[in-house]
């Protein structure tokens, strides 16, 4: 069987995890990383493979992996398909996916490709159990809760501050899907907390949440990659009142955040040319082999 051949663009967290995924994955092989800085410095975990400024100096493509920001995503998407590339990401910004999901459909739809968006674990695949739970329970309410644990985009959002060196925002749930934000900032000489933690508050990422900001001389000696998700639903089945749900999970947050992208970039090769989010993709289409052989062992 022909393997895939993946490019990951970017190579921070989630980069370096989603190689690891790729490099398990038995019908993957890795065309190569692109960074800004090329394959100057290039660490040495990254040897076997080609390293690039640009993702149009690698041979073969079928899909790109965007490790990138959040907010880089829909602009790389939409130059990277252009190119006749698939493309995958985990945006992040609920409020603007269907936003996004509309504007790169126009671009899929032009380009004959196929971009999954929104596709790390939440939003991505906590994303298909909430729609399970409603299908399951049509009539009720959910309630997602993050933690405690690192939120990688909020972490990402804080360290693009003026005046951080360094950050890593902690979630702590309070329950009913309600959360508080802890941001730890190492600052730079000069900069003040208040500042920072102004700026924070004003940004939509962390503008609805209870925020609170404190400076520590070392990220190092806090950071803890952990994370999780607790999700509820109490609903009715039908006529049937006090159905209830729950799903859990204990993850390290990049770690997941790359095996979901690998398989959503496996199932970008099964679909017809458009923009799609996780629960409009078949599960069975996320795992390697036929359809025969996975209905055989797991269903």
């Amino acid at each position: 069987m022909k393997k895939i051949r993946a490019a990951v663009v970017g190579y921070g967290n989630i980069g370096r995890f989603t190689i690891e995924a790729l490099e398990a994955a038995p019908d993957f092989e890795i065309a190569g990383v692109v960074r800004r800085q090329g394959d100057k410095d290039k660490p040495l975990e990254l040897t076997p493979y080609e390293v690039v400024d640009d993702i149009q100096k690698l041979n073969y493509v079928d899909v790109a992996i965007l490790a990138t920001p959040t907010r880089l995503c829909p602009e790389y998407a939409e130059k990277i398909t252009k190119l006749g590339i698939n493309t995958v990401d985990s945006f992040d910004i609920h409020t603007s996916i269907l936003d996004y999901r509309t504007k790169q459909m126009e671009n899929n739809k032009e380009t004959g490709t196929v971009s999954v968006i929104s596709a790390g674990w939440d939003p991505g695949s906590d994303s298909v159990v909430r729609v399970l739970m409603q299908a399951l329970a049509p009539k009720g309410l959910s309630y997602t809760n993050f933690g405690p644990g690192m939120s990688m985009g909020h972490s990402v959002v804080a360290r693009s501050k003026k005046g951080v060196k360094d950050a890593l925002s902690m979630t702590i749930p309070l329950g009913e899907g309600i959360h508080r934000r802890m941001v730890y900032v190492e600052l730079e000489d000069g900069a003040k907390l208040e500042d920072i933690t102004h700026e924070l508050k004003a940004d939509d990422y962390f503008a609805h949440d209870e925020l609170h900001v404190f400076a520590v001389n070392s990220i190092d000696e806090v950071k803890d990659m952990g994370h999780g998700v607790h999700m509820t639903r109490k609903g009715v089945s039908g006529k049937t009142q006090n159905q209830r749900l729950s799903f859990d999970m204990s993850i390290n947050n990049p770690a997941l955040t790359g095996q979901v992208l690998v398989d959503v970039a496996r199932a970008s090769m099964r679909l017809q040319p458009g923009c799609y989010t996780m629960p409009e993709i078949p599960v069975i289409d996320l795992l390697p082999g036929t359809r025969e052989e996975i209905v055989a062992t797991l269903v």
